[in-house]
């Protein structure tokens, strides 16, 4: 059996572990937010890339490139977006924002094909 002393200095560790987790869960929040917004930032960047190879397929066989490339965005980032046409098609987007208060960040994808290209 423990002796008194031991037992009292159990005690004194009573509610530390939800003090902890009280420290801890404002990080965690933290992290789950900051990895949304690599993900939104990532769909963004890769529907550019989508976008831009569909202007430039549209651009190979004589269609509108900046039609094509509108139309493959999806509806969320259609607004705002820069389709360019020079060599190839580049596109640019904002990427969807969290939290209205972060930066704007614009990602965007340029795609250039010549006949014979898949």
């Amino acid at each position: 059996m423990p002796s008194p002393a031991v037992r009292e200095a159990g005690r004194g560790e009573r509610g530390t572990a939800s003090v902890e987790l009280v420290a801890v869960v404002p990080f965690l929040l933290l992290a789950v937010v900051a990895a949304a917004q690599i993900a939104l930032a990532g769909q963004a960047l890769w529907s550019a890339g989508v976008a831009a190879r569909a202007g430039a397929r549209a651009a190979l066989v004589g269609g509108e490139a900046t039609a094509a490339a509108r139309a493959a965005l999806p509806p969320s980032l259609r607004r705002g977006a820069r389709v360019e046409e020079d060599e190839g098609v580049e596109v640019r987007v904002e990427v969807q924002r969290l939290f209205p208060s972060l930066p704007e960040i614009r990602v965007g994808a340029s795609t250039e094909l010549e006949p014979g290209d898949g």
